[in-house]
């Protein structure tokens, strides 16, 4: 135990409360499965920004009320600027930011009998036979050592494992207000490639309508490096005004994140009672970013497994079958063979809206994966997947989550 700090003894400990363990602390208090505590990091440094987190579902949920916009039609634009729209009911395209997605879990929570929320920064997890301890400083001083039968680490990754493919997907967004009306409220820029493309891996403009005079407008590259903080605004600028030609428009907000794309192996189990989970347990979709939707589907399998009182306690978010897919798209694009804006392009064009959005999601059928595979680019997939199984995996030097700084600060 840590000196000097008082106890507590729970069954389980969540690290974290970020999308993934405030998703596994709501699961948590709806099933009813024991005590739990949740430790989160107080306002200052250590507290990220706030996020934009997207994800598509069918019909109202129990995040409605952090919903703030929601698209019934998606549209990719190809290079050429033709643009392909798409409706997949009964599914729609949701955003949900960050800081309402807290208040609705802490309301949820504040009500709970078994539930308790801690300020902090955690300093380490021990492990210990039948549990482990968590020891952190609270933000009204003083340490705590909370002790679970089960931890549920979701905080960040360091460094990323060993991989043969690591892409970033790294984006900077502003949310906008124009002098007059330029946006479509209805519909949902997911890809735009009408910007210029990297020499090494693909961009593209992404746009979120939230009225006809203000959306999300955000620049997106899946390349191995970052870009400057003045190459993200060069960027933007002439994706706002010489791609949108937007006219007049103010910066009301701004976010900005690096996001790995890769085939690394992520351990959801690093000792008998503790697990990882969120984007550290391997719930982002390696070929897409996305992770909300695998971090809710990660957090019932959780609450599932602790109510039955054994099995797998974290299951893996994503079929082998996607994975090994992703893996070849990704390993595709960073060797050139395959090209990236035609690929998404065509997918869209091709396939159904709600089967490419399951596909997306890890949710279709072998058979339906077949068939999507058939609009692919055959050869290069084919060939890339003979290569894969004997490239080594490496690891990669460096943390990764921020942009590169000035390269000549003035």
């Amino acid at each position: 135990m840590a000196s000097n700090a008082r106890a507590e003894f729970v069954d389980v400990v969540i690290v974290g409360g970020g999308a993934a363990g405030l998703s596994l602390a709501h699961r948590l208090a709806r099933t009813g499965t024991g005590d739990f505590v949740v430790v989160q990091p107080s306002h200052g440094p250590l507290r990220p920004p706030e996020r934009t987190w997207c994800h598509w579902a069918e019909g109202p949920d129990e995040f409605e009320g952090a919903v703030s916009a929601s698209w019934e039609r998606l549209r990719v634009r190809g290079l050429d600027g033709s643009a392909v729209v798409s409706d997949p009911s009964p599914m729609t395209y949701r955003m949900i930011r960050s800081g309402a997605f807290e208040e609705l879990v802490h309301r949820g929570l504040a009500g709970h009998p078994q539930a308790r929320l801690v300020r902090g920064a955690v300093h380490g997890i021990r492990q210990y036979p039948g549990g482990a301890e968590v020891v952190c400083t609270l933000a009204e001083g003083g340490r705590l050592a909370l002790h679970g039968r089960y931890v549920f680490d979701s905080r960040p990754l360091p460094f990323l494992p060993p991989a043969r493919t690591v892409l970033l997907q790294h984006f900077r967004g502003w949310f906008v207000r124009t002098a007059s009306d330029r946006f479509d409220p209805g519909v949902a820029d997911l890809m735009d490639f009408r910007v210029p493309q990297p020499r090494h891996g693909l961009a593209f403009g992404y746009v979120l309508p939230l009225a006809p005079d203000h959306a999300l407008v955000e620049y997106t590259e899946f390349s191995r490096e970052p870009l400057t903080s003045a190459g993200y605004g060069a960027a933007l600028r002439h994706y706002a005004g010489r791609v949108l030609r937007l006219g007049p428009y103010s910066v009301v907000a701004e976010e900005q994140g690096v996001i790995p794309m890769t085939d690394a192996r992520f351990p959801r189990r690093v000792g008998p009672s503790v697990y990882r989970i969120g984007a550290a347990g391997g719930a982002t979709r390696p070929a897409t970013g996305y992770t909300f939707s695998a971090v809710q589907r990660q957090s019932r399998d959780i609450a599932a497994a602790l109510r039955a009182g054994g099995g797998e306690i974290v299951p893996p978010p994503y079929s082998r079958r996607a994975l090994a897919m992703d893996a070849v798209l990704l390993r595709g694009i960073d060797a050139g063979r395959i090209d990236g804006p035609a690929f998404f392009t065509d997918l869209f064009r091709t396939v159904p809206g709600e089967r490419l959005l399951r596909f997306l999601d890890g949710r279709t059928t072998p058979r339906e994966e077949f068939a999507i595979g058939l609009r692919t680019p055959i050869a290069p997939m084919l060939r890339t997947a003979a290569e894969l199984p004997f490239l080594r995996r490496r690891t990669r030097p460096g943390a990764i989550g921020a942009p590169r700084p000035e390269e000549n600060p003035r």
